[in-house]
């Protein structure tokens, strides 16, 4: 019989389509074999009298196609779909392991997590989530378990998004997996934990930091990533204006004194700090880090990564590097008062010191060294000034719109200088993911101190007057540098308003 002879063109869709749609999917006889599906990356998804929908990883891949087409004599339709799904299906195929019983036999537990989670399905499936989120320039995974199942999520241009479900009883296995790979405690389900993962793929090594902490419904998973093969950006690249480039150039001339750089977790502060020390090295110039941790490997710079379980502290080392002659120091960020008082003793002995804070902005970052203990002559000795930042999502370029502002945009432009009746709003497009953004880019608010700000600084006056003053003089706001990019199409004002702090 010639399997050929009836045989219609197969539809092929460009979106994902995902297998929960198609639930119950075909099983036992009526299924490819496990081994099939795994090795191919291929699954059935229904099939009737007259037609068999397959579902593909690799819809490219043509000889699969082809070989798809030959081995069913009926008409086949393909759907591209996810492999962390596809993965999160053989992970469900797996044999049932019996629960231990609640007698408190942990060695019992241990050998049934071990195994659970160094099975092929579970193994693969975290390798899905982590290939995918390093492909799709994710900064972050968060696999998080609730009452009814678990969610995998990534953090994609500063946004979380869910990428998988799984059913509840497969996360033991997920997380098991996870603090293997991290050398973590398996058994440790009270208490926090933290570790690391080296990720290979391709060209790529990728750094995943590692949290769990346990949390009502079971734990919360967190993996930070950091990608050391990337090209690190320059200042160029930060999304600077060319006042903003002028006045940070200002700050990194210094020959001393204290250079901070503010803003939340995740705002780019070290890729700002990293940039600038690219800029400045040279064979004249002795430079040390202290990070944590070493996110760029920088030739011509000593970069010493902490590690607090041996007493390898900020502080700690930065004594100890006070030592080796440097001209500038880096302290990834300053976090108590003692790590504070060593900074502004560097800066006092003839050294630039760079460092980061948490602060909403540039002025704030006075106020709060001087509670951790600064005294104000001293920190009006040192202080050169801070940069604050916070990254915003771009339009994509490929499907932005110009829009009428509405009202309430229109009187906020024009209250910080801005007179456009149109702005650019997202649409979304494939190359996007629907999203309407694409890329991010930084907004910046920059001060250098000079005698008015010190004489500010010990005369205890408070953050507001200062800042008042500084806005008087000239200083771009954060929300003014926000603007001006939503003015020039780069962003929204529903942006704007998500990272900066009224």
């Amino acid at each position: 019989m010639n399997v050929l002879k009836n045989q219609p063109q197969e539809q092929e869709e460009t979106g994902f389509a995902s297998l929960s749609v198609y639930k119950p999917l075909p099983s036992g006889k009526d299924q490819y074999p496990i081994e099939y599906i795994e090795h191919n990356g291929v699954i059935k998804l229904r099939e009737e009298k007259d037609c068999v929908i397959t579902g593909v990883c690799e819809i490219e891949d043509q000889d699969l196609l082809e070989s798809l087409r030959h081995f069913h004599d009926k008409k086949i339709m393909f759907r591209r779909i996810e492999r962390a799904e596809l993965s999160a299906y053989l992970a469900e195929q797996m044999a049932q392991i019996g629960t231990p019983e609640e007698s408190g036999k942990k060695e019992q537990e241990k050998l049934q997590l071990d195994r659970l989670a160094n099975d092929a399905p579970i193994v693969n499936l975290i390798n899905s989530i982590m290939i995918e989120a390093i492909r799709k320039n994710a900064s972050d995974i968060h696999i998080e378990c609730y009452s009814d199942n678990a969610i995998v999520r990534y953090r994609i241009d500063g946004t979380l998004r869910t990428v998988l479900t799984l059913e509840k009883d497969k996360f033991p296995a997920v997380s098991s997996r996870i603090k293997i790979m991290a050398n973590l405690n398996i058994m440790e389900k009270r208490l926090p934990q933290d570790g690391r993962i080296t990720v290979h793929l391709e060209k790529d090594i990728v750094d995943l930091r590692v949290s769990i902490i346990p949390i009502a419904e079971g734990e919360s998973v967190v993996l930070r990533l950091f990608n050391k093969k990337k090209n690190p950006l320059g200042l160029e690249q930060l999304g600077l204006l060319e006042t903003e480039l002028g006045g940070l150039q200002s700050l990194y001339k210094r020959h001393h004194g204290l250079v901070l750089v503010t803003g939340p977790t995740g705002s780019g502060k070290t890729t700002t700090l990293n940039a600038i020390l690219r800029q400045i090295k040279s064979d004249t110039t002795k430079i040390i880090t202290i990070e944590d941790p070493i996110e760029y490997v920088i030739d011509g710079i000593n970069q010493i990564q902490t590690y607090d379980k041996i007493g390898l502290t900020f502080d700690s080392i930065l004594q100890r590097v006070l030592r080796q002659d440097p001209d500038i120091i880096m302290v990834g960020e300053i976090r108590d008062s003692q790590t504070a008082e060593l900074a502004v003793r560097a800066a006092l002995t003839g050294h630039l010191v760079f460092s980061t804070l948490h602060t909403n902005d540039t002025v704030t970052s006075i106020s709060r060294l001087k509670n951790m203990g600064i005294e104000p002559f001293l920190l009006a000795a040192v202080f050169r000034g801070a940069i604050a930042q916070r990254l915003v999502r771009k339009l994509c370029d490929d499907c932005k719109q110009k829009a009428a502002a509405t009202p309430a945009q229109r009187a906020l432009l024009a209250a910080n200088g801005f007179s456009r009746g149109k702005i650019c709003r997202p649409v979304g497009c494939e190359k996007c993911n629907n999203t309407g953004y694409r890329g991010r880019t930084g907004i910046f608010e920059i001060f250098t101190s000079d005698e008015d700000v010190e004489a500010m600084i010990v005369k205890n006056m408070r953050d507001t007057e200062i800042k008042n003053t500084l806005v008087e003089q000239g200083m771009t706001t954060l929300l003014s540098a926000g603007l001006q990019k939503v003015a020039s199409g780069q962003t929204t004002i529903e942006e704007i308003e998500r990272v900066v702090t009224a």
